[in-house]
């Protein structure tokens, strides 16, 4: 038997230049490509060397259903619009209880788009706003 814990309901909390913005239900997109750079040798038919070239990291995307802290985002953006000014920031997931499972820490953060929710009289589901956000790079925190 192994000390291992699985998550089975995670929470994600986002921190950006030391602000907190909050808990979200789901985060996806953390990852990386590496494009790869192919080289043939002279005389060598058996094989072409696979150099790493430049990483690129995939945006990442938060969703969560509107609380109060929406209104940290609508402040987070309304100081981006004054001045771009990428800061680093991390991501923790959290179990339930809302003990830390992981954490990365998010370089140069950016945001790429914000979608507020959607009232609908009509639509009994809860309002959900998602926070798309571009970065340089990703590291375990």
């Amino acid at each position: 038997m192994t000390d291992e814990i699985f998550a089975t309901s995670v929470f994600f909390r986002l921190a950006i230049g030391g602000d907190d913005l909050g808990a979200f239900h789901t985060c996806s997109g953390l990852g990386a490509q590496v494009e790869l750079e192919e080289f043939a040798e002279g005389g060598n038919n058996g094989f072409s060397w696979q150099l790493p070239g430049r990483i690129t990291w995939s945006n990442i995307t938060l969703t969560r259903p509107v609380t109060a802290d929406t209104a940290k985002i609508a402040r987070w953006l309304d100081e981006i619009i004054r001045e771009v000014e990428p800061k680093d920031g991390e991501i923790v997931a959290l179990k339930p209880d809302l003990s830390p499972i992981i954490s990365w820490q998010v370089l140069g953060i950016v945001p790429v788009r914000w979608q507020g929710p959607s009232f609908d009289p009509a639509n009994s589901q809860a309002a959900t706003e998602t926070l798309e956000i571009a970065h340089g790079g990703l590291r375990p925190a």
